[in-house]
């Protein structure tokens, strides 16, 4: 009897941990992969049930005049809100959900990857059939995204990282962890979870 479906593997970490290098280890693999935030920014500017959820929500400033996302307009006005954070998610969640169950049906896999930051905080890794934290010192986190993005000072990274769950937390709910420290290698722990992924999927 042939699997349905790809087994639905969920990865995320706080920011500036490193998951997005961990998840190009996997596609080294053959493993596709389904970025979350990316596809949440694509389907913000080109769902369009869920551009007049967002407009209704956040005006039409929302959107730029040529229909791209205004991003400096959510960063100002929504991400600094706790509240008006928890309804761009309830928006937003749902609508990257349903579009990674179609895209995972699609992928002829053993298993599939969907990372996200928000996996725990947003419920969506309780459709999903495993998940690997990548998990990283605070400091070293905080250096990597001052290095990698200078758009954003130290208040905001900290501010980003209070939204999310504590790392210890999602070592806790996470079925895999990927320490992700610089005298750590990463490719031998994906490997050990790569082999243990593809056991489970052949009995």
């Amino acid at each position: 009897m042939s699997r349905k479906r790809p087994l639905l593997i969920g990865i995320t970490g706080g920011i500036g941990s490193g998951k997005s290098t961990v998840a190009k280890i996997f596609g080294i693999l053959g493993i596709p992969l389904y970025s979350a935030d990316d596809r949440a920014k694509w389907l913000m500017s080109n769902d369009q049930a869920l551009k007049v959820e967002l407009i209704k929500s956040f005006g039409e400033e929302t959107f730029q005049k040529d229909g791209n996302l205004n991003r400096s307009y959510l960063a100002q006005t929504v991400f600094a809100d706790p509240e008006k954070v928890k309804t761009i998610n309830g928006l937003v969640h749902p609508a990257v959900g349903k579009d990674f169950e179609k895209w995972a049906k699609a992928q002829n896999a053993p298993y599939v990857l969907k990372e996200a930051a928000l996996l725990f905080e947003s419920g969506s890794a309780n459709a999903l059939d495993y998940v690997i934290n990548v998990s990283s010192p605070l400091k070293i986190r905080v250096a990597r995204v001052l290095g990698r993005d200078p758009h954003r000072n130290e208040e905001q990274i900290n501010q980003i990282i209070n939204q999310q769950l504590p790392d210890e937390k999602k070592n806790e709910l996470a079925d895999f962890v990927i320490k992700n420290v610089d005298n750590k290698l990463l490719i031998p722990q994906v490997l050990k979870i790569h082999e243990k992924l593809i056991v489970e999927v052949d009995h």
